[in-house]
């Protein structure tokens, strides 16, 4: 916390015209602004990254993709009448799909970043260690899962989604309407745990930031954030 009131004061030195400010720091009001968004830039590379290679979500716990809620009986069942293959095939073809779809979320943050005010920066410093990635939420989450939807729709039946939800229905006696009701568009809920996914890696990244500015190896994040 000690390094982000530091970036704070600083900038808000700069803003009212402190005399002392620039005198104890030389970093201008563009410096603190482009810390900012550095870090935020790198955070959002780095989940990209993580989440966009094979098994990027298939292999982690944390972002997993599984059923919906009131598609688990029915998994359940399946796995008991040693089906269980069917439910891992549609968890797979779920996770694939979302893979696809992280890329598309370069050029979204990218303007993000690019329309960033002086005023959103300021609002990041003062918040806590994941204001930058509640910002980047509040102001992508529509265009994302514009752009996230299309690629989903087309991965999920490039996989054969909707096949493996059939299956594990009759392999379940036909439990329950899996393909109706709340929750079991799959498009839209493999959309939503994508970006779930997305936003809970690049939050990881700006905690990392804000805690150890000098492992990134930049000496704007250094001088902005301290260290």
């Amino acid at each position: 916390m000690q390094a982000i009131w530091r970036v704070l004061l600083i900038t808000l030195g700069l803003l009212l015209g402190t005399p002392g400010a620039q005198a104890k720091a030389p970093l201008s009001q563009a410096d603190a602004s482009s810390g900012i968004k550095e870090s935020l830039a790198q955070g959002v590379s780095a989940a990209i990254t993580q989440l966009g290679r094979p098994d990027g979500f298939l292999k982690d716990q944390a972002v997993k993709i599984l059923l919906p809620k009131n598609m688990q009986k029915a998994a359940d069942l399946a796995r008991k009448l040693g089906a269980g293959k069917y439910v891992d095939e549609l968890e797979v073809s779920m996770n694939r799909a979302a893979e696809k779809a992280v890329p598309a979320a370069a050029d979204v943050f990218a303007s993000a970043v690019r329309e960033m005010t002086v005023q959103d920066a300021l609002a990041i410093v003062r918040g806590g260690d994941d204001a930058g990635t509640q910002y980047f939420r509040r102001v992508t989450q529509d265009q994302l899962r514009e752009k996230f939807r299309p690629i989903v729709a087309q991965a999920t039946a490039d996989t054969g989604v909707a096949k493996h939800a059939k299956r594990l229905s009759e392999k379940s006696g036909g439990l329950g309407n899996l393909l109706g009701g709340k929750d079991t568009d799959l498009d839209s809920y493999v959309t939503e745990k994508a970006m779930d996914g997305l936003f809970y890696y690049i939050a990881q990244k700006e905690k990392d930031i804000r805690k150890n500015p000098v492992k990134q190896g930049s000496e704007l994040l250094r001088r902005v954030f301290g260290g």
